[in-house]
């Protein structure tokens, strides 16, 4: 672990039993989340991307305790940076100051803001949590923070629902802000907005990232997003990395074949530069009961019988460039042009 690394994940694990029966004994597992291992560097935004149902909200919610992960290690660099601290065993008080470092922008601008609750005082509220400073400075840091994110002093005094969808992002974008963190995950935070409004929100992102000294990881579906806003991206399927590496180097040459897919679903806005589709075969697998060897198989035009039987490592194919594929060596995978 390097002294830039902010957030390291270790084996990080989410289970959510399936119970029947009148004693409502567990009968199965969702394995939402299966033995993902990450870091991210401090300012550095990563993206982590992947279909519907991979398990990237859930990582995100477990990394900030939102959801009890079931296992593994979640090392953050808080404000006492000589050690790392395990967020997944601090005590409720840690956990508490821990707070302060790590917050969450929500996907869903609408339901994510108290509907009774002033613009100023949902901005103002992580400060009453906590206890920080009396009530006239929390609300001119409120009012700052709004100014921060494009909105007036006169916002604060509405109410949710008189803003639109963007404007509540930022709202939301505000009150992630207000505690000074070091880490901000981003779940989605777009996907619910217009594509015209997408794009001033990722702008802001970014502006207030160089500000503040943020560090993003930023999850997602869209691909044209990530490549815009990330360093690095993750990809993730079935509860699990499978591949890791920069942004330019993931979407020019990537190594796993399920990559490859989400890369030829990608519109490019060049008429001369033809993508050949690689439609995925069937449905994602069942979290509850995966397939036997590498995950991805049943849907992998490469697949071979050792696919099939063997569960591959998850290792360094290139520099910085990590793949969980037994055959990421040989195969000559295409990925996107560089706009």
């Amino acid at each position: 672990m390097s002294d830039d690394t902010l957030l390291e994940v270790r084996g990080l694990r989410k289970y959510f039993p399936i119970r029947k029966g009148v004693l409502q004994r567990t009968v199965a597992e969702v394995k939402a989340v299966d033995g993902v291992d990450l870091a991210v560097k401090i300012g550095e935004t990563v993206g982590l991307v992947g279909e519907s149902g991979c398990g990237k909200t859930t990582t995100g919610r477990a990394i900030l305790r939102l959801t009890e992960p079931t296992s593994g290690e979640i090392l953050f660099r808080g404000r006492d940076d000589a050690r790392m601290i395990d967020v997944a065993t601090a005590s409720p008080a840690r956990l508490k100051e821990l707070r302060r470092d790590m917050q969450i922008i929500f996907q869903d601008p609408y339901s994510s803001l108290n509907p009774r609750m002033t613009v100023g005082e949902i901005v103002a509220e992580p400060l009453q949590i906590q206890g920080l400073m009396g009530r006239a400075e929390r609300e001119a840091r409120a009012l700052d923070l709004l100014k921060a994110v494009g909105l007036s002093e006169d916002h604060s005094r509405r109410f949710p629902h008189e803003f639109s969808g963007g404007q509540r992002q930022r709202i939301g974008i505000a009150r992630a802000l207000a505690l000074n963190p070091k880490l901000i995950i981003c779940d989605e935070p777009v996907s619910a907005l217009d594509v015209s409004i997408q794009a001033q929100v990722i702008n802001l992102l970014q502006d207030l990232q160089e500000r503040f000294g943020l560090t993003y990881l930023f999850i997602a579906h869209d691909l044209s997003v990530v490549k815009h806003i990330s360093n690095r991206v993750a990809v993730m399927y079935l509860g699990r990395i499978v591949e890791l590496a920069s942004t330019r180097e993931l979407f020019e040459n990537p190594k796993h074949p399920y990559t490859e897919a989400l890369m030829s679903a990608v519109p490019v806005a060049d008429p001369d530069f033809k993508v050949e589709r690689i439609p995925l075969e069937g449905d994602v697998p069942s979290p509850v009961d995966p397939p036997k060897g590498c995950h991805f198989h049943p849907r992998c035009r490469y697949a071979q019988d050792i696919c099939r039987n063997e569960v591959p490592a998850y290792r360094q194919v290139a520099s910085a460039h990590f793949a969980s594929c037994h055959r990421a060596d040989e195969l000559g995978l295409r990925g996107l042009k560089s706009s």
